[in-house]
């Protein structure tokens, strides 16, 4: 599914919210003051006793929405007054953006990757969530908000208040065939100096080392340039790269992961074409074997199932650290998708009851063993987790540090110019002096505008 790298309540997230508590953040505002509180939600409906009509609307992307289907009918049968109707497609926010400006919403939404949640939290346009998650969870047995992983139900706030609520988790990071591994003799390189070794060897095996997808430069941003950074210079340059602090964007940790970025494009390391290709395109062409590693989020095995030959295996690595870098080398990516009550939902209440059905334990682990991908829902993971899922899963658990990418929603100007500029380094266009000077530019830039909200990221 093509979606901008830890965008949406991933584009929140750079905390610690695996087993660690790391500390987090919320997206606070330093410039052009607090949000227009929309109005509160109270989640005051008991289970069983819903009322009145419920619409949903859902991204479709990689991961369907047959299992929101599923899951509304059971409820809908267990509230009997109610009729319940989902929807989605892969590009929902396109007609969810109008309707949310005419006054039309849904009762639920899921807007995916293209709408910028934030902005509609600043404009009043999304009901606070804060009465609902006090109020009982679904089973009745405590506050619904206990029921969440709390660092990332945290990370659900802006100036205070919850607006958004986390669903799955998605880990980022790269991916191989431990059978080719295997028959070839390669070992999973943990550092870039054994990567490039291990890239030698695939390149003179007849395989591109490296795919990726080049039409959405985000998957590199958070593939390489932002752990690679994050590994030199630790949280320090991460918070910078995020907040936009002054220099942070030409700073020497940055400079080197740019360089090391131009070093395997200048030996071959990445396939030929990889940035005309879309991220089916690339990802095809890592299922059929013709390219060693691609980076990627959990969804890839679903998303790509219709295509994959029988018996192809994927296995999730953390992208290569540097040797002596002040980053945590266990540290992992992570992005969440944000569910929402729009501020004029005719039926917020039975809205809420429903997403407190769907994200009850039962409900969370039949999405874990059915759609191959975590949750932010306490004890949801203790299922027998699909194969593919098993080593993002202990990557998870064992990581001292998550973060993810939150400045692909903050500044979406800065973002895709941010894209372009690597784009431009990766056809051989700039050098990594000259990506880190476009980037740091348009950084003061933003940095300089009085009318663009400023957030400071803390991981």
């Amino acid at each position: 599914m093509k979606r901008t790298w830890l965008l949406a309540l991933g584009a929140l997230l750079i905390a610690g919210c695996g087993p660690k508590d790391s500390g987090g953040s919320e997206p606070q505002s330093n410039n052009g003051g607090e949000a227009a509180a929309g109005p509160s939600v109270t989640g005051s409906v008991k289970a069983g006793e819903a009322k009145g009509d419920v619409e949903v609307q859902a991204f479709n992307g990689g991961f369907g929405i047959d299992f929101y289907q599923e899951a509304a009918a059971e409820w809908s049968k267990n509230n009997p007054g109610t009729k319940v109707k989902v929807d989605g497609t892969p590009r929902v926010w396109e007609t969810l953006g109008p309707r949310l400006a005419a006054g039309d919403a849904p009762d639920l939404m899921f807007p995916g990757w293209g709408m910028d949640h934030w902005e509609r939290a600043s404009e009043g346009s999304l009901m606070t969530l804060d009465a609902a998650l006090d109020s009982p969870a679904s089973d009745g047995s405590g506050p619904w908000r206990s029921t969440f992983n709390e660092q990332i139900l945290k990370l659900g706030q802006m100036d205070g208040k919850q607006y958004v609520l986390p669903y799955y988790v998605s880990l980022m990071g790269w991916w191989y065939n431990p059978d080719v591994f295997a028959k070839n003799g390669w070992t999973v390189p943990k550092t870039y100096d054994e990567l490039l070794v291990l890239c030698d060897k695939i390149k003179a095996a007849g395989l591109a080392p490296i795919t990726y997808q080049g039409q959405y430069p985000d998957y590199m941003i958070v593939g390489m340039i932002m752990p690679w950074a994050y590994s030199i210079g630790g949280k320090e340059t991460l918070d910078g790269m995020q907040s936009l602090e002054p220099g942070v964007w030409k700073s020497e940790p940055v400079l080197k992961a740019a360089q090391m970025i131009d070093e395997l494009n200048k030996k071959g390391f990445f396939q030929k074409g990889a940035t005309a290709m879309s991220h089916t395109e690339s990802q095809t062409e890592f299922i059929l074997g013709r390219a060693a590693m691609i980076p990627c989020g959990t969804w890839l095995s679903s998303e790509m199932k219709k295509t994959t030959p029988a018996g192809m295996k994927m296995q999730f690595m953390l992208p290569p650290v540097t040797v002596g870098g002040k980053g945590d080398p266990s540290a992992i990516a992570i992005k969440i998708e944000p569910w929402m009550i729009p501020a004029k939902a005719k039926n917020p209440e039975a809205a809420i009851s429903l997403f407190k059905y769907m994200t009850s334990l039962d409900k969370a682990k039949q999405f874990v063993e059915k759609k191959g991908t975590l949750m932010a829902i306490k004890g949801s993971e203790q299922v027998k987790l699909p194969e593919v899922l098993v080593e993002p899963s202990a990557k998870f658990n064992a990581s001292k540090a998550v973060w993810a990418n939150q400045m692909a929603e903050f500044y979406k100007d800065f973002y895709k110019e941010l894209e372009n500029a690597l784009t431009e380094l990766l056809n051989g266009k700039s050098t990594p002096g000259q990506f880190c000077e476009r980037v740091e530019k348009k950084a003061e830039e933003v940095r300089n505008d009085p009318d663009v909200k400023k957030h400071k990221v803390s991981m």
